[in-house]
């Protein structure tokens, strides 16, 4: 049991791409819908009820599908059909000041409400378009990202 305790830690430290099984999550799935998956280092895992949620995942939806996570800080992000979302970076330690969240939607449609780090440090949250930032300062918005290729 320690050999393979040792070769997870040392694949772990190593590896070229985060390994998440380590480390913390930055929420979870509360609502899965139709295709919905998480796209983590590059491989696809199902998106259900409880499906914990990394830094560096990338949500996505098929044309039946929609998901709903839930942040450590209790931000809660939807995501409606035809949509990705990546989450770029999730930092949420009150206690060292280290408070930060920032998503990208690359197309779709997306809800969002801010929790505790919008509260705490608005300057630390950040939701990015193909098009445009959003600061958020405690509030909540839905955007759409349209494909070009896609209008009339």
């Amino acid at each position: 049991m320690k050999i393979l305790a040792g070769i997870i830690t040392a694949v772990c430290l190593f590896a070229p791409l985060p390994c998440h099984a380590a480390g913390t999550p930055a929420g979870s799935v509360k609502t899965a819908h139709g295709t919905a998956v998480i796209i983590r280092d590059m491989t696809p895992v199902e998106a259900k009820s409880g499906t914990r949620v990394f830094q560096h995942d990338s949500l996505k939806t098929g044309p039946d599908g929609s998901m709903a996570i839930v942040f450590r800080d209790d931000t809660l992000l939807s995501i409606g059909p035809n949509s990705e979302v990546s989450i770029n970076e999730f930092l949420f330690s009150p206690a060292q000041g280290k408070l930060s969240i920032v998503t990208r939607l690359i197309r779709g449609t997306a809800a969002y409400l801010s929790g505790i780090i919008g509260k705490l440090s608005p300057q630390s949250v950040r939701f990015e378009t193909p098009v445009a930032n959003i600061g958020i300062r405690g509030t909540k918005f839905a955007v759409q990202v349209e494909n070009p290729a896609e209008r009339p």
